[in-house]
């Protein structure tokens, strides 16, 4: 996430649905119309201007991680959607070329709609964002 939070681990618990501004976004919303998404997070190493977080997610919404951390104010480094690049992040991803944002699913589970077994899926930090990790923490 770009920036360092305030806390070490927190909870957002807000329903999200399409934005009634754009119809490509996704948002959070307070009329009702949306669906419960719940992430919680915590911090494991802060970075410079930026933090490397964990997001377990209740729920699996559209966009869920990237809205709700934009939500508090803490974009995904790298997303041009829900978020800014801070000036100190932009020559840093153009000289890693890095083109998108900084997010990865580690690990991914569900109860298989047949079967009714328990699935999971585990994936390494793809080779990029460990190296943006490292060049990150090295100017933290």
């Amino acid at each position: 996430m770009s920036g360092l939070p305030r806390h070490l681990s927190g909870t957002v618990d807000a329903p999200l649905a399409r934005s009634s501004t754009n119809r490509k976004k996704i948002a959070i919303v307070t009329d009702g119309r949306g669906k419960r998404a719940v992430t919680h997070w915590r911090l494991l190493a802060p970075l410079k201007h930026a933090a490397l977080v964990e997001c377990r997610l209740e729920t699996g919404r559209t966009h869920q991680v990237r809205v709700h951390m934009a939500s508090l104010g803490h974009p995904l480094v790298g997303d041009p959607v829900y978020g800014r690049t801070l000036p100190v992040h932009r020559q840093i991803l153009a000289d890693l070329h890095f083109k998108r944002q900084a997010l990865h699913a580690a690990i991914l589970g569900f109860v298989h709609p047949v079967s009714s077994e328990t699935l999971t899926f585990e994936s390494e930090i793809p080779p990029d964002m460990q190296h943006l990790f490292r060049i990150l923490a090295l100017h933290a």
